[in-house]
């Protein structure tokens, strides 16, 4: 039986992407919306989307089962709680708060109503994650020993509350909190370091790109990068395993496999390279070596919402758990303590 969900923000992801994707969704229906700001109000309203009058008025309603709230990250905390002590299920936009302290105020809230509460992590269904944690996961070019995430723009920071720091705003709790979530979703959540390095290349308030390595306690390591000044951006994913390698230079095109089936070492001719000679840089070929790209994975990203009203009925666990919640936002806050101490390495 589908569930009634209402939204609270009609912003970008509030409108473009929430109330569209529970339009035509096969597990909840729109109940409606409130938006603090009254033009987005009349916008909804204009868009033929049920308007409450208020925030109140939207929890008060007793047929809305689940609330998703798509604001400014600073007030996702006092929303959330709203909803839940209102007796809703609740899904928060990313990131789901500010501090850890925040965030364990949101699941006590929730245990204590009895209710779900997630985070929304769509990005954990982009192709191209899911095609790195197939390989990783098929074990077909060995154990993983690295993974290099990136995203590449050249836009800067939206002109909006994206680059105003008391908002949330910056590229670590934007794009970061998604790559870090992938990174998780296919190395695991045991985390040994973080290290953390920003950009302010046109905001200084905020920042605007970042370089962050992780540590697992598997020793397998997770490069992640996100820069708004890159006029040519270097490949999506790259990981290194031990019997090959792996890239995919775009979200748009497959994953690419090099593996290696032969080492050959003492073949291997010297060839010249610049204005010498090398063996150690010497290319493989098709006698020690296969190509090939891996098909991109199907994905759906309506199976969030589907595993979400599930999860209410009790008939599976909720796909983005409280513990995850508490490492990808640790590691977030980890990153900020490298930072703030010149890019060390912190410890777990």
């Amino acid at each position: 039986m589908k569930k009634n969900a209402a939204v609270i923000g009609y912003g970008g992801m509030g409108a473009g992407f929430h109330v569209k994707n529970i339009l035509t969704s096969d597990v909840v229906n729109l109940a409606g919306i409130y938006d603090i700001d009254p033009a987005k109000q009349a916008k909804a309203a204009a868009d033929g989307v049920k308007v409450y009058e208020s925030r109140e008025a939207l929890l008060a309603d007793p047929s809305i089962d689940m609330v998703t709230v798509a604001t400014p990250n600073d007030v996702h905390e006092e929303i959330a709680i709203a909803a839940l002590e209102a007796g809703k299920n609740v899904i928060s936009e990313k990131p789901v708060t500010l501090s850890m302290e925040s965030l364990e105020r949101m699941i006590a809230a929730a245990n204590k109503a009895g209710k779900i509460f997630s985070v929304h992590q769509n990005r954990r269904f982009d192709v191209d994650a899911l095609a790195m944690k197939q390989i990783h996961d098929s074990g077909e070019i060995g154990e993983v020993i690295n993974i290099e995430s990136r995203i590449h723009g050249s836009r800067g920071i939206p002109s909006d509350w994206r680059g105003i720091k008391k908002y949330g705003g910056g590229m670590l709790y934007d794009w970061g909190i998604h790559l870090i979530d992938q990174a998780c979703m296919i190395l695991g959540y045991d985390i040994k370091s973080v290290q953390c390095h920003f950009d302010h290349i046109t905001n200084d308030e905020v920042d605007d790109g970042f370089q962050l390595n992780l540590e697992f306690a598997s020793g397998q390591r997770a490069y992640i990068e996100v820069g708004t000044y890159n006029f040519i951006a270097m490949p999506r994913f790259y990981m290194r395993a031990k019997k090959g390698s792996a890239i995919i230079t775009d979200w748009r095109v497959p994953a690419h496999v090099v593996k290696c089936k032969a080492w050959h070492e003492s073949d291997v001719i010297p060839v010249v390279n610049g204005s010498g000679l090398t063996k150690t840089m010497a290319p493989r070929d098709s006698i020690t070596t296969d190509e090939y790209d891996v098909p991109r994975p199907v994905s759906d990203v309506h199976d969030y919402y589907r595993n979400f009203v599930r999860a209410i009925d009790g008939l599976e666990t909720q796909m983005v758990t409280h513990d995850q919640m508490r490492t990808v936002l640790r590691i977030i806050m980890k990153a900020f303590e490298s930072v703030d101490n010149g890019g060390n390495v912190v410890e777990w």
